[in-house]
Order: structure tokens, then sequence, then C-alpha cells
């Protein structure tokens, strides 16, 4: 790959990673003892009684549940993100982890994160 090539990617890879991150932090909070861990933050309604109670800890549970679900899905991303940046450092990227062959371009300018060729991501 040429080196024009790979400095669109890294670009790219480092705008996704600072959203990503911007994104997480609206309803997580980074764990430090774990690289790449956030934690999401459970919500809290102001407080009512009653049946009214009730039925906010019980969309309490749900935006929790929600937000659990998007957290992992953002983390998988973020890690994908800084393994292909870290390729890029080796000299590595854009090399299928399962094959070896080169990933195509058009794979990689939809999906810069992208680890494995079409054709072994499809197996």
């Amino acid at each position: 790959m040429n080196e024009k090539n790979l400095e669109k990617f890294k670009k790219k890879l480092e705008k996704e990673k600072d959203l990503i991150e911007k994104e997480l932090e609206t309803f997580t909070k980074r764990d430090r003892k774990l690289r790449g861990d956030w934690d999401a933050f459970f919500p809290s309604f102001d407080g009512e009684t009653g049946g009214a109670s009730l039925e906010k800890a019980a969309d309490e549970v749900e935006e929790y549940e929600a937000r659990l679900s998007i957290e992992y899905a953002l983390e998988v991303r973020l890690e994908n993100i800084d393994l292909a940046l870290e390729k890029i450092k080796k000299g590595k990227y854009g090399i299928c982890e399962k094959c070896k062959k080169p990933i195509s371009l058009q794979r990689l300018r939809i999906s810069p994160e992208a680890r494995t060729c079409l054709k072994c991501q499809r197996r």
C-alpha cells in the first residue's frame, strides 16, 4: 500500500477514534485500570413514590441495558481501530489476519478497521 493511502486511512481511523471516545464519554466512564474498557453510568431519574417510582425504576433498567449494548459495540469498534493504528505503525496494515493476503482498498475505504478480507469474513 502506498504512503498516501496509508496516511488517509490513519487520519480516518484517528478521527473515528475521537468520535467514538466522545460518544462513549456521554454515557460512560473510562476504566483506568483496564485499557479500552468503559463503564456505562446507571441512569438516575428523579425519585418518585408509589406506582410512578416502579415505572421509573423499570425505565432506568431498560435505559441501562440499552447503554450496555451500545457501550459494548463501541468498545469493540474502538479496539479494532486501535489494532489498525498499531498495524500502521508496524507496517502490517491492510493484511488479512486469516489468509495473510492484502485487504482490498475498497473494503478498507468502507471499513478502515477491517481485520480480514471479505472472502475470509464470509467464511
